[in-house]
């Protein structure tokens, strides 16, 4: 009788497995693309793959803060269009904001008429130097990140000549935005990169932490060359880079780097090559690397060391070689 008892609760056991929906596999998924004139990379393991959700979520940030969508938010805003700001570019702001503060105005997003005025904007624009006519007394009159605040969803200006540039914050962000839509469908294990700024979490598909590298500025006649100066083995990291070796033009012998100084007007002209940051979020890597470029070594590894939250990584140009320097909390 027993055995007949135990028969029949495995037969029920079997039928209720049967009539039990199948969980998803979980696998890993490798989604790739092009937005903000840049590349996507992103792994992840999950139930489905999220690649048109995390399209959608790109092009929502697009449609707030890239410079090269005439309908973005941040677009409206340098032609004076009367905009409500949304919940992306005031976070965007915010961070920015507190950036600026802490670099003593080495990063500055209303920095965009200086970045056109030297030949490096989002317009295709001759390459400038010094014994050209550029008015930078006249151009800084409009350019400093006081002369800008938010009030009630609108960015007010005390000049309508100020436009703005998110380039140096905004692949970080959307790092940032992509891998809170993984975890917010159970992804424990991703990793984000956008133009090289990236987040990463968990594990690889071989269970081991993320690798991610951080190029060498190997600087000759034609140009720079691709290789790997370190490589970042972690299962938790925001990481952003931000160098002058690669966006420059040469003018009369003279080398222009495409990172501008807000403080002085001028393309910046010091031995530090790259600067790479490891913060709490990538967006705040991504415009702490920018203004470490425009401070230089001392002053960067200085601003670095008095942020809790942040680490950093140069490359300084010495002599015919380079040199590496780190920060206090620089632990990779």
């Amino acid at each position: 009788m027993k055995k007949w008892i135990a028969l029949g609760f495995a037969i029920i056991a079997a039928v209720l497995l049967l009539l039990l929906p199948n969980k998803p596999q979980q696998q890993y998924y490798h989604n790739q693309g092009h937005i903000f004139g840049t590349y996507y990379n992103i792994r992840y393991e999950g139930n489905e793959d999220l690649h048109h959700a995390i399209k959608q979520r790109l092009q929502e940030f697009d449609h707030s803060l890239s410079m090269f969508n005439p309908n973005s938010v941040i677009s409206h805003i340098n032609r004076n269009d009367s905009v409500l700001t949304d919940t992306l570019f005031e976070a965007m702001y915010h961070e920015a904001h507190a950036i600026s503060q802490l670099s003593g105005g080495a990063f500055d997003i209303t920095v965009a008429p200086l970045v056109n005025a030297w030949g490096f904007g989002t317009k295709s624009q001759e390459p400038r130097t010094k014994s050209q006519n550029i008015n930078l007394d006249s151009i800084k009159a409009f350019v400093g990140y006081k002369h800008i605040r938010l009030n009630s969803h609108h960015l007010e200006k005390d000049d309508n000549r100020i436009t703005l540039d998110a380039s140096a914050i905004a692949k970080g962000y959307a790092c940032d935005i992509v891998a809170e839509l993984l975890r917010e469908n159970g992804c424990q294990n991703l990793l984000v990169d956008i133009g090289g700024e990236v987040v990463l979490q968990g594990v690889n598909d071989k269970g081991t932490p993320w690798r991610v590298g951080i190029t060498r500025p190997t600087i000759d006649a034609t140009g720079a060359e691709k290789e790997l100066q370190e490589v970042i083995a972690s299962s938790n990291l925001c990481m952003a880079t931000s160098g002058n070796y690669l966006q420059y033009y040469i003018v009369n012998g003279e080398r222009r780097s495409h990172t501008i100084d807000p403080r002085s007007g001028y393309p910046v002209q010091h031995s530090l090559l790259s600067a790479t940051v490891s913060a709490s979020t990538c967006m705040r890597a991504d415009a702490l690397a920018t203004a470490c470029m425009v401070l230089g070594e001392q002053a960067a590894l200085d601003m670095i060391n008095q942020t809790i939250d942040a680490a950093c990584y140069l490359i300084i140009a010495d002599s015919d070689t380079l040199r590496i320097a780190t920060s206090e909390r620089w632990q990779f």
